[in-house]
Parts: C-alpha cells; sequence; structure tokens
C-alpha cells in the first residue's frame, strides 16, 4: 500500500503467521447501525441494529482487515434491511477472502397491541436477532425472539384455597429456515401459549380480565415449551428450533427454566 506522501506502509495483517493455527471466528462486535424492518402488516419500522461480524481465518494468515466489515455496512444504503442480509454476508466472506463468515444483528422491535376490553393502544418491545452463515458457499439464516409473557402456576392454583402465585415470564424461540417466518407470527405463537400475554397500557376491566385470564389458564414451564413445539413441529417452513421459557419466581429467589432443542432435518 502507497502512503499519500510516498511512503510505503506495509500491510501487517496479510503476512504470515508461523504458529499455522487457524482461529474459528475474527471481526468485529457490538456496532451499532441504523435498520429498517418490514412488518407483517406492510409497514417498515426503523430501528437501530447491535452487529457481529465474524469471519474464519486460515492458519498461514496473520490477521483480518478489520476495517472491512465497517466499511462493507456504510458502504450499504444508510439502513441496512433483512432482504440485503444475506448480499451483505456474501460480499463480507468475498472481500476478508474467508471460506465462511457469519453475522448477528440484535435490536428491538416495537407491535402495537391493544388492549383486551378497553382497546385502548399501545406499544410493546420484543428483543429479536438475526443470525446469518456463510459455509462453504451455503447460506443458513436463524432467527430469535424473546417474547415477555404472564404465567401462572398450576401447583399453587390446585393446592391454594384461594389466589395463585403467577409472574412475568421470558419466552425465547429461536427457528432456523430458508422461508420468510415474520417476526409477529412467533410472537403470536409464543403469547397464545402462555397464561397470558402483556400489553403496555391496562385499564381496569383491562387488569380484570388478563388476571383472571391468567389464573384460568395455569401453566408450567413444561407446558409452555412443550405447546410451542406442537406447533413447530408442524410448521413446514421451519428446519429447527430451540424453546425456552424462564419464570421469573414471584415466591421463591429463583428461576424456573425448560428448554426443548430439536433439528428437525435430521429427524
Amino acid at each position: 500500500m502507497n502512503h499519500p506522501y510516498g511512503l510505503a506502509i506495509p500491510d501487517v495483517q496479510s503476512g504470515a503467521d508461523e504458529r499455522r493455527i487457524a482461529i474459528d471466528r475474527v471481526g468485529i462486535k457490538s456496532i451499532r447501525h441504523p435498520m429498517r424492518i418490514a412488518g407483517k402488516g406492510g409497514g417498515i419500522q426503523h430501528t437501530i441494529g447491535v452487529f457481529n461480524m465474524h469471519v474464519q481465518l486460515p492458519p498461514e494468515r496473520k490477521g483480518t482487515h478489520m476495517s472491512r466489515f465497517v466499511e462493507i455496512l456504510n458502504g450499504r444504503d444508510r439502513e441496512i434491511s433483512i432482504a440485503s442480509f444475506e448480499a451483505i454476508l456474501r460480499e463480507m466472506v468475498g472481500r476478508l477472502e474467508a471460506e465462511s463468515g457469519g453475522m448477528q444483528i440484535s435490536f428491538p422491535y416495537f407491535i402495537t397491541k391493544a388492549a383486551p376490553v378497553s382497546g385502548v393502544p399501545s406499544l410493546l418491545d420484543y428483543n429479536v436477532s438475526f443470525v446469518g452463515e456463510i459455509v462453504q458457499g451455503l447460506y443458513r439464516f436463524t432467527m430469535k425472539v424473546l417474547v415477555p409473557v404472564t404465567s401462572l402456576c398450576p401447583c399453587s392454583r390446585e393446592i391454594s384455597i384461594y389466589g395463585a402465585h403467577n409472574q412475568r415470564s421470558h419466552v425465547t424461540v429461536t427457528v432456523r429456515t430458508p422461508a420468510l417466518v415474520w417476526i409477529e407470527d412467533l410472537v403470536r405463537i409464543c403469547e397464545e401459549n402462555a397464561s397470558c400475554e402483556l400489553y403496555g397500557i391496562l385499564k381496569r376491566a383491562d387488569e380484570k380480565y388478563v388476571t383472571e385470564k391468567a389464573y384460568d389458564n395455569a401453566k408450567f414451564v413444561e407446558d409452555i415449551v412443550r405447546d410451542i413445539a406442537v406447533i413447530l413441529n408442524t410448521d413446514e417452513r421451519i428446519e429447527a428450533y430451540t424453546i425456552e421459557a424462564e419464570n421469573f419466581e414471584s415466591i421463591h429467589n429463583h428461576s424456573a427454566y425448560a428448554l426443548i432443542e430439536r433439528d428437525k432435518i435430521k429427524g
């Protein structure tokens, strides 16, 4: 590389490495960049994504060119969209002369929800991650959605003369899919299989409704993950999935947790 003043500047990263040890992942983490996400209803949501980008480094090369990751992001439109996700990955692997690489984007996604009785609208945010990989030229995409819900303990309800303990819970679904799966679809599946869903705003009539609904729909973490698995098993768009449920217990100083992981391709 030639310096603007005529001095030669060595390219250290492209040099040879005598240790001859390959590095599985090398790149950058936690860089923020604007994103543009298409919603199921046809609208566009603008948000900020936190990007992690990496490539595989062969044993003979000393290092990778970190600045190229940032250049790839900034060389696109001002906002990254899911439609450009695969193209960005392929450009990244090509420019960094790697055989494989990956990118993860985490961002908040907002859905407008109407309260169950009053109909008052409010926004609720969900943590979403897109993960893409290029391995030997093949592209693979995974989406992860964390959905806050309410759970109510069946045992507590059964043994108590009145009342039952409930808590806010997190249901996390990660799916590998070659097809389009809407964020809203995964959110809906999680909310419908909890004791009750959450809302940003509740009036008194709404609060009565959600309290009674949770009581009538008591579920352990085991129930939540199994009920969601039944649905994902029949969804032909989904190749593999991981379902997690964590109840932040209201009468214990620990959480209750359950996980189901399946690869439908491997069987």
